[in-house]
């Protein structure tokens, strides 16, 4: 269980001066991890997806976030969204995986004299595979954001706990993101872009 210390309020004192005294800590109990983890796999998984590109690079991603929130169950289980943080742990690891991977292909290509273009991933379904492709292809925050809004259909504050930035922050990186998005992909935007 955790305690966390809310709002002081004003109190009147026995000599008529008012004081401020902290309301009562809340007590918030820890839902077990089992719990969390079958409601929270699904969606999870579908993000790693969706930046990863891979159905078992995806599952991959999960289970390496699951195992790090598993580890500090007892702080991160008390956070208000312990599900923002293993999602914020998911989109860190997939960055991070796709430029391992692409210094690896580099790697592999100067050793073997082949051309980088050779490598691919060819796990997305053809219709999906093209618009995924440009999606991992934004920046790593512009490819977050519009993951987690379209994929997950997270609102832009969940977004901002998600990423730890501002929901005005967020706001930018999907806006940018749809503007290079339909320039890629030889789409108009409406007046909401």
């Amino acid at each position: 269980m955790t305690v966390r210390p809310k709002h002081r309020v004003p109190e009147e004192a026995a000599d008529g001066e008012r004081k401020t005294v902290p309301l009562a800590p809340v007590v918030r109990a820890v839902e077990p991890f089992d719990r969390f983890y079958a409601r929270e796999y699904r969606s999870v998984v579908g993000l790693a997806y969706a930046l990863s590109g891979s159905q078992s690079g995806a599952e991959d991603l999960a289970q390496e976030a699951f195992i790090a929130a598993h580890k500090k169950w007892d702080q991160i289980g008390a956070y208000d969204k312990p599900e923002a943080w293993v999602r914020r742990v998911v989109s860190n690891m997939s960055v991070s995986r796709f430029r391992r991977r692409a210094n690896e292909i580099k790697a592999m290509t100067r050793l073997a004299g082949l051309r980088s273009e050779a490598a691919g991933i060819g796990e997305l379904p053809a219709e999906a595979d093209h618009f995924w492709a440009q999606v991992r292809r934004l920046p790593k925050r512009q490819a977050q954001a519009v993951a987690l809004h379209y994929l997950e259909d997270l609102p832009i504050a969940e977004i901002a706990d998600v990423l730890d930035c501002s929901p005005n922050t967020v706001k930018v990186h999907l806006h940018k993101g749809r503007q290079t998005l339909a320039t890629r992909l030889n789409v108009e935007l409406g007046g909401d872009a």
